[in-house]
């Protein structure tokens, strides 16, 4: 396979097979898209990606992580259908990261109770969550189909349900935070019922019209938490059922582990500032416990996938440590249909189309991180000056 070529994701086809993956853009003061939000996914769609990936567009009021975020109603569909058509018009797909925040939700911000696969004190909200109930889950899962709707009204060519990072659903999957002694709890059989029957409802709302993917823990990378052997099992029950078109596979907890998914330096002086005292200094003298950092390489989820990649059939999405033609090349030779780009885009938005022109273009990101603390004010790279009267 090659990177720049067209590929078939679903009913979709994208001019290549390189997605710009979800991250929090920090421009929705209002819960609705603006002319900031627009322009930061205009800008990767001009410089080449296949398809850009909005997120994050929560499904219900308390699915979000704190109260900026877009959540999914009608009055968010025009701004979003302004979205999608500024993308469409540079060429590219434009795809909705639809999901709940579960445990990951800031009550503090949003002023709704959290929900998880149980109750615990969620450090990052300075709260209690509380465990869903059956009436809970069947009104997410319902949420989830009513959001994949909006998602097409708005004119997105996708939808990617998000099924990691210890938000909601893969709270259920983790036995770290799913201590429940009920249906679905136990077994990676129970714990998966959440992410399959929102699958399930998503797929069965939106047929063919668009594309379904999925954002998959491969593991949680924390002590008792999802590991590869269940994620895999998950990902074989997906892909049996037929729910949806690809896989993105990720890692990492928010909640617990953030800096296993994004490799690289740990900036908790930068984190710390966005934060009131005494919380700022608290994150200043213990923040590396929370943000504890790994060292950086190319393609560095690379060995847990290659699992995936050998024993599905399913269309697989490599994400972490993809920013040069080298490691795109290395991702299609074994076996991966797309591969996936995020902070190296911050920096260089242009970076796709400069190496399809060369091959030897080299990436200017350098995995500081420093771009993560900027979620708060506008996500951006910190090493580009921002443009006067940048829109946020």
């Amino acid at each position: 396979m090659d990177v720049f070529e067209k590929a078939r994701l679903g009913p979709v086809t994208l001019r290549n097979r390189v997605i710009k993956a979800a991250t929090f853009e920090g421009r929705t003061p209002e819960s609705l898209a603006t002319d900031g939000l627009i322009e930061y996914h205009r800008r990767p769609a001009a410089g080449g990606v296949g398809m850009t990936t909005v997120a994050y567009c929560a499904v219900a009021p308390e699915g979000r992580t704190e109260r900026r975020q877009i959540w999914m109603r009608p009055e968010a569909v025009p701004g979003l259908r302004r979205l999608t058509d500024a993308v469409h018009a540079e060429g590219a797909a434009a795809c909705a990261q639809i999901g709940h925040a579960g445990p990951v939700s800031d009550r503090s911000s949003t002023g709704l109770t959290a929900l998880s696969a149980g109750r615990f004190f969620n450090p990052l909200g300075m709260r209690f969550t509380r465990a869903a109930t059956r009436e809970d889950i069947e009104r997410v899962t319902r949420d989830h189909a009513a959001a994949a709707r909006l998602a097409i009204e708005a004119g997105f060519d996708a939808v990617e349900i998000h099924f990691g990072h210890n938000y909601l659903a893969s709270s259920f999957l983790s036995p770290r935070l799913n201590k429940r002694d009920d249906g679905y709890g136990g077994p990676i059989a129970n714990r998966a019922k959440v992410a399959l029957g929102i699958a399930r409802a998503v797929r069965d709302e939106v047929g063919d019209r668009i594309a379904v993917t999925a954002k998959l823990n491969m593991r949680d990378g924390v002590p008792g938490g999802l590991e590869v052997d269940d994620s895999l099992q998950v990902a074989r029950w997906l892909q049996d059922e037929g729910t949806v078109d690809a896989l993105e596979l990720t890692a990492g907890s928010s909640l617990l582990n953030p800096m296993y998914l994004f490799r690289g330096d740990a900036p908790v002086p930068e984190f710390a500032a966005n934060f009131r005292q005494p919380l700022r200094l608290g994150i200043r003298l213990s923040g590396t416990r929370f943000l504890r950092a790994y060292p950086y390489k190319d393609a560095f989820l690379l060995e847990h996938a290659r699992r995936f990649r050998a024993e599905l059939n399913l269309p697989l999405i490599l994400l972490g440590g993809i920013t040069t033609r080298e490691t795109m090349d290395l991702a299609m030779a074994e076996g991966f249909e797309f591969v996936a780009m995020a902070r190296a885009l911050l920096r260089e938005p242009d970076l796709v189309n400069r190496l399809a022109a060369d091959p030897s273009t080299p990436s200017l990101c350098v995995h500081c991180n420093r771009c993560m603390p900027t979620i708060y004010t506008g996500t951006r790279c910190p090493l580009v000056p921002a443009e006067p009267g940048a829109a946020v």
